[in-house]
């Protein structure tokens, strides 16, 4: 018998549509609705897109979630390199509490996702709070949500926002890949086609994607000690010198010691693509939400929509980012 007869597939809960609140159920019954990549429906919320659960989490977040000057919240578009910022991110601020170097860093025996919980996908997702007190300080937390949509008490306090911005053509093709290898046995996977035409009218996870970036890219002019704008591609072509960026607006700056003994090389060789995707952890773990920690981690490259895109496609969307951001000061 195959491990799928013996052990069905679990789909993660924020694509769970049958645990969902009398009362969000009836908010559902206003909201326009379009076809799922996943769910059978996602709806659009406070204008941005979702499925059913999380919306419910998103509610409850907002409601309930209570910020604190001190939290670091990892922002990005769903596919945008978060897995990677996430391992970043705790490396950088917890450095000197697990330091680069120990053996059993918790980088290597624990998924990103699980040392760095999203609100609404996690933490929410069931329309109220799990248990925060496993959370250190400083708190670091994730989330998809469009700043506009943010809980009140993020905005008003000096919580740090860090946000990561992939360019749209890779973020599509690896939204596209993620989507359907949650599909439960890969039955019924999205055509490029399809979703390519909905990804053009707005219609993806936490969607519209240019709405999301420009959004936050207004909000890091207006706010810079608050919110950093991120280009993984950038990151990529000058990890150092984008680490060490990060690292003073998070106010945590490396020393010249630390500098010259590699810790920016270490957490650096960690967070690697090659390293995490190779982890025990992260080839045969599995996230409490559902998922196998190996969707996490497909290629990580730079231009692999050259791979997928034709002409056509790529002219339509240079069409609509050039007409999205226009004005905005924002290059691809």
């Amino acid at each position: 018998m195959s491990k799928s007869q013996t052990s069905p597939q679990i789909p993660p809960k924020y694509l769970q549509e049958d645990e969902i609140s009398d009362e969000c159920k009836k908010l559902l019954l206003t909201l326009p609705k379009e076809r799922g990549w996943l769910a059978s429906h996602i709806y659009n919320y406070q204008g941005f897109w979702a499925t059913s659960r999380i919306i419910q989490g998103v509610i409850a977040c907002q409601q309930q979630f209570q910020a604190q000057d001190s939290d670091i919240i990892l922002v990005t578009t769903l596919k945008s390199r978060t897995t990677w910022l996430k391992t970043l991110l705790f490396g950088l601020v917890n450095r000197v509490k697990h330091s680069i170097f120990e053996q059993n860093h918790p980088l290597l025996i624990k998924n990103p996702h699980d040392l760095v919980p999203y609100l609404e996908l996690t933490l929410y997702v069931d329309g109220q709070v799990l248990n925060f007190s496993s959370i250190t300080t400083p708190r670091l937390l994730s989330t998809h949500l469009p700043f506009a949509s943010l809980p009140k008490s993020i905005k008003d306090l000096n919580t740090k926002l860090v946000y990561l911005c992939r360019n749209s053509r890779d973020t599509f093709i690896s939204m596209w890949h993620f989507t359907n290898n949650l599909k439960l046995d890969h039955k019924d996977i999205n055509s490029i086609g399809k979703v390519f035409d909905l990804f053009c009218n707005g219609v993806s996870l936490y969607g519209p994607f240019w709405n999301h970036v420009l959004d936050y890219w207004k909000a890091s002019i207006e706010k810079p000690n608050k919110v950093i704008f991120l280009m993984y591609e950038e990151i990529k072509e000058q990890p150092k010198i984008q680490i060490k960026h990060l690292a003073e607006f998070l106010e945590c700056p490396f020393s010249i010691k630390e500098e010259n003994c590699g810790v920016v090389d270490e957490i650096l060789r960690i967070c690697s693509f090659e390293n995490l995707s190779n982890l025990e952890v992260n080839t045969n773990g599995k996230l409490s939400s559902g998922e196998e920690n190996k969707v996490f981690f497909r290629k990580g490259k730079v231009g692999d929509w050259k791979n997928y895109f034709t002409i056509e496609m790529n002219e339509k969307l240079n069409h609509i980012i050039e007409q999205k951001f226009e004005g905005s000061g924002l290059r691809f």
